[in-house]
């Protein structure tokens, strides 16, 4: 199915810990571009994360961000390693033991002593795993939100191809009257000018009018474009490249029309075709 290259997706994740909340912003882009923004404690989830975002999306630029806040339970609180403490001072004891008039010991000093007073560390293998699981959410959001973008998009452009389709039809069936009218004044030209030629020679040119005139092959390409369009846009693989690529075989049809035109109606009809394959166009730089 069409999928748009532009999507936002939110996902947020409460647990004892603290809140995990990712972000995730894609636009249009001719390759895959990810960027990541992580806190400094989820930096190696970095590789995983690509991998992920790589299995999942084929092009675009991405920019995903992680925002952890933790509870108040888990900010700033300090806890004394009473085991560590005590060793501490039972050698401090000792020494003073030792020594002749010994000061008491300092309760702050104790506490200043590398690795008894302590913050309490977080469980960060935990919250990376949960990290990775909302983040797993956020790009099935993100990949929703493009499938609904892109069934906009494909509706667009199948708009364009029914009036592409209605250009073709119009200028097949008024092919054979162009000709004929183009044939009856060329000559009503001759009679004005009272030039006597040779009725051979004069079908002759009216052979060679029609034979450059003849967009028969064209109109066929053109039809046969608009049906392979429509096939890709429902496929369920990435169609952006090949949709683009179509849009340049219509343009190239579009532009043979016009250099064949005889009469303003086609030439007209060129214009149109033009127009709607430019509108087309725009929207498939969208897709992915």
């Amino acid at each position: 199915m069409t999928r748009s290259m532009t999507a936002f997706a939110r996902q947020q994740h409460e647990q004892t810990e603290g809140t995990l909340v990712w972000e995730i912003r894609s636009v249009n882009h001719r390759y895959l571009e990810p960027h990541l923004r992580l806190p400094d404690s989820f930096r190696e989830l970095e590789g995983p994360l690509r991998d992920r975002l790589r299995k999942s999306l084929q092009r675009g630029k991405v920019e995903c961000s992680l925002r952890f806040h933790p509870t108040d339970a888990n900010t700033d609180q300090l806890s004394v390693n009473l085991g560590l403490a005590a060793q501490v001072r039972d050698a401090a004891q000792q020494i003073n033991e030792l020594l002749v008039n010994p000061a008491p010991i300092d309760a702050l000093e104790l506490l200043r002593w590398p690795g008894i007073l302590q913050q309490t560390e977080l469980d960060m293998k935990a919250l990376q795993q949960s990290a990775l699981r909302l983040f797993d959410t956020a790009i099935k959001d993100l990949i929703d939100n493009r499938h609904r973008e892109g069934l906009e998009l494909a509706q667009l452009i199948n708009q364009r191809l029914d009036a592409i389709a209605e250009v073709v039809i119009q200028v097949r069936s008024r092919l054979p009257e162009i000709l004929a009218k183009q044939r009856l004044n060329i000559l009503n030209r001759l009679e004005d000018a009272k030039v006597n030629l040779d009725p051979n020679r004069v079908e002759q040119e009216m052979v060679l009018l029609a034979q450059k005139a003849d967009v028969d092959e064209e109109l066929d390409r053109l039809d046969t474009h608009i049906t392979e369009v429509r096939r890709v846009l429902v496929q369920k693989d990435a169609s952006g490249r090949r949709l683009d690529f179509l849009m340049q075989e219509l343009n190239r049809e579009a532009n043979t029309l016009s250099s064949k035109s005889i009469v303003a109606e086609t030439t007209q009809c060129a214009v149109d075709l033009k127009v709607l394959i430019e509108q087309m166009r725009e929207q498939i730089q969208n897709i992915e």
